[in-house]
């Protein structure tokens, strides 16, 4: 009998501290979704100084066209920064780029125009190439000029 009240015991034990543990976890879950709805993470200045940029997610590809070594790289975490979602990065199939691109991937030309304009790239030198397969927005091609873009 005394066996049988020791097991008891034990299995209460372990039941309330499980539901201890998942009270905890739904405490947190709760606390972190009440902060990110009071404070909103904004990660640039540059973002906060121009509303255009964060109206809606622009999926961006950057490749490098001028040669230098981890260009493309380089420049992601300041395109993140503008409110871009860089989901993929490397080289162009070529490296003779002399002028910077952006190619619109999809219908919403216009999120072509907005980076167009937030790089500082003249209209004309927005592409467009759309198809089925590309599951971005935008490609940016860095070229030789990547010093005068407003990186």
């Amino acid at each position: 009998m005394a066996d049988s009240k020791q097991e008891k015991d034990r299995s209460s034990l372990l039941l309330n501290t499980a539901i201890g543990f998942l009270g905890f976890l739904l405490f947190i879950l709760i606390f972190s979704l009440i902060a990110r709805v009071l404070f909103p993470r904004i990660s640039s200045d540059r973002v906060e100084q121009d509303p255009v940029l964060i109206s809606s997610v622009i999926q961006l590809e950057v490749l490098n066209g001028c040669g230098v070594p981890g260009l493309a790289t380089n420049y992601t975490s300041t395109l993140r920064g503008y409110g871009f979602d860089v989901v993929e990065t490397g080289n162009f199939d070529h490296f003779n780029m002399e002028k910077s691109v952006v190619i619109a991937r999809s219908n919403q030309t216009e999120n072509a125009e907005r980076v167009a304009r937030a790089l500082g790239i003249e209209e004309e030198h927005i592409l467009r190439e759309i198809s089925g397969e590309f599951y971005l927005d935008v490609t940016l091609v860095l070229g030789a000029d990547y010093k005068t873009l407003n990186l």
